[in-house]
């Protein structure tokens, strides 16, 4: 085996240094509460406007879901929610706008590809497991919900 020389690791520390991203933890965690406090405040202003529009408690919190997914889905095909989300990290992504990004990005990156090769077999590539792993925990919480009724523990 060959040695390598004292000068080719000093090159490499460099290029690692060079390379590894800076991370500034308290920087990116003020971002995302900014980010998503905002988003959550847009949400909460049209969950107030729709109550004052007379509606009820579910109606006026089905609204406020549409239309962030809604805003989500048309900030993502402008391409500002890449945008948005790269400066605001988790406080973009976590809330019901970074779903629906994750549903409409693959969709409007495969559109080319034709409807059902492009985007019917695209469109749920970073959603799909969370529907996946979502829908099986809930069914076995359920399960598990339904033994403990039947054996009368709850």
């Amino acid at each position: 085996m060959s040695d390598v020389s004292e000068q080719e690791k000093q090159a490499y520390s460099r290029l690692v240094k060079e390379a590894t991203p800076v991370h500034r933890l308290w920087i990116q965690m003020l971002r995302a509460f900014l980010t998503g406090g905002l988003i959550c405040c847009a949400g909460q202003g049209i969950l107030n406007y729709a109550k004052a529009q007379g509606l009820g408690n579910d109606a006026a919190g089905a609204w406020c879901s549409i239309l962030l997914v809604l805003a989500s889905v048309i900030l993502t095909g402008l391409n500002l929610f890449t945008r948005i989300a790269k400066w605001g990290g988790a406080g973009a992504l976590v809330p019901i706008t970074g779903f629906a990004n994750s549903v409409a990005a693959p969709a409007i990156e495969y559109q080319k590809e034709g409807q059902v090769f492009g985007i019917g077999c695209k469109i749920f590539t970073i959603a799909g497991p969370v529907l996946l792993y979502g829908t099986v925990a809930s069914w076995l919480l359920g399960l598990i919900y339904w033994l403990l009724k039947a054996v009368g523990v709850l």
